[in-house]
């Protein structure tokens, strides 16, 4: 099932340095592989647990008490809109991280839904990342990755998962269930680095296009609609494996 908003269609002009092959939008397109999680704030935990073993969690009640941050940054998603100015409020993961002792390289990052990602943990601290809970003044809508979602700016949104519940740290890189050949090559916006999707190529996410037929939608926001589609032939993601985009 993908959920998708007007954004997707048009190419509008703009004043701002885009990236190679990217275009500006103003509204906040929504692409989901899969239902949209629907998780209370009263049962959502999120965990950090080190390469030993050892947990850190928080309640919901307990994340709100961490020192908040409100980034704002610019949003480049592999399937080519840039969203500019993005205003967020959320934890640094250099906060969640303050108290963990760990000499891992790399983090796995779980969703609900069973969507995963892997990153260097050189990407997720130096204050480059946040676990975000509020978008443009308001509490995150689940489209988004509401309650919350990580947050990785200076990388394509192929890697700020959606619905977040657990940051593991790994001594070794990991397969993903987001990511085709298990790799944590992130392209970076304009930079040489690419996303392994099929294939790599520098710079540009690689996306393989199917015919589909649509079996089913319904409303999800004021601006955005899910639709269920059959596809033949295909393999299927998990749900968030596209969680690109907000």
């Amino acid at each position: 099932m993908a959920v998708l908003t007007p954004g997707f269609r048009g190419r509008p002009r703009s004043e701002h340095a885009l990236p190679p092959g990217q275009y500006e939008v103003e509204d906040f397109p929504v692409l989901s592989a899969g239902p949209t999680p629907r998780v209370p704030t009263d049962t959502w935990t999120l965990t950090v647990t080190d390469e030993t073993g050892q947990r850190h969690e928080w309640t919901w009640a307990e994340f709100m008490t961490l020192p908040q941050e409100r980034p704002t940054v610019d949003l480049h998603c592999v399937t080519r809109w840039s969203k500019f100015g993005t205003s967020w409020k959320g934890v640094s993961l250099d906060t969640l991280f303050a108290d963990v002792e760990t000499s891992a390289g790399f983090v796995l990052v779980g969703c609900d839904g069973g969507y995963t990602t892997n990153l260097p943990i050189g990407d997720i601290l130096g204050g480059k990342a946040w676990i975000v809970h509020s978008y443009d003044g308001a509490p995150l809508a689940p489209v988004h990755g509401g309650p919350a979602r990580l947050l990785v700016p200076h990388l394509y949104l192929w890697k700020s998962a959606k619905w977040v519940r657990s940051i593991q740290l790994v001594s070794q890189d990991v397969p993903v269930s987001g990511n085709s050949s298990g790799t944590t090559t992130a392209e970076i916006p304009g930079g040489s680095r690419g996303i392994r999707v099929t294939s790599e190529l520098a710079g540009r996410a690689v996306l393989t296009w199917r015919v589909a037929e649509l079996v089913d939608s319904w409303p999800e926001t004021a601006s955005a609609r899910a639709l269920v589609l059959e596809v033949p032939d295909w393999p299927g993601h998990r749900a968030g494996s596209t969680s690109t985009s907000a």
